[in-house]
């Protein structure tokens, strides 16, 4: 007899699909990005790109939780698909020059370099995603949002300039002090979290070593 928590969820379902659909979004937000980056009507399509990749992320992660369709699937490509989009979206306003180098190498590499760090330690133990992790995708996605929005565009001479940060110059100073706020909390917030991440690797560690010596001795006493 089956029963709700051993029966066997198919790999073709909709959360799995809506997480291909955001894997297909990839290249093709990076491509209409990158295209034309000093043309606003391109900037809207593109954001309107992005907001439906991180629309299906909410959605897919909804529907997997009420009908219980969690495959193994879903959990290795779902966070692979949220980073790729976001990873685009960094990597991209850096090569626009609107966005500096050194952002974006800072934020990828904690992003991937916990991502790694989840599957080497899983033999420890699994690391979840905690509230500051969930509020730092938050903030990620609502930051990426605005610096990929063209509002600076609207105020730029003719022809742009597309020398790097040129936008600082001609953008109204509210709106540069709104997107780099925001950014510069979104870069502290995404660095805290990651060093609270190898905190809790370093918990997993600890009870995990605990563990085998208490087996050991366990094993000797006997």
């Amino acid at each position: 007899m089956t029963t709700p928590t051993d029966r066997i969820v198919p790999v073709v379902n909709v959360p799995n699909a809506l997480t291909v659909v955001r894997l297909v979004l990839v290249p093709v937000f990076g491509w209409i990005l990158l295209a034309d980056p000093t043309s606003a009507s391109r900037r809207w399509i593109a954001l309107a790109v992005f907001v439906v990749a991180l629309v299906t992320d909410f959605i897919d992660g909804k529907i997997a939780r009420q009908y219980n369709l969690i495959t193994n699937f879903g959990k290795l490509w779902d966070p692979i698909a949220d980073k790729a989009i976001t990873g685009m979206a960094w990597v991209g306003l850096s090569i626009v020059g609107e966005l500096p180098w050194w952002v974006t190498i800072i934020v990828l590499v904690r992003e991937w370099g916990i991502t790694v760090l989840r599957f080497a330690i899983v033999k420890w133990g699994v690391m979840a995603a905690n509230r500051g992790g969930k509020i730092k995708t938050m903030l990620q996605s609502w930051v990426l949002g605005f610096w990929v929005m063209p509002l600076h565009l609207y105020f730029a001479p003719d022809p742009v300039p597309t020398t790097p940060l040129a936008w600082l110059d001609y953008t109204p100073g509210w709106w540069v002090w709104f997107k780099l706020g925001l950014m510069a909390l979104t870069v502290v917030w995404t660095v805290w979290t990651g060093l609270d991440y190898l905190r809790e690797a370093k918990k997993l560690h600890d009870r995990y070593v605990a563990a085998q010596v208490v087996a050991e001795d366990s094993g000797a006493a006997e």
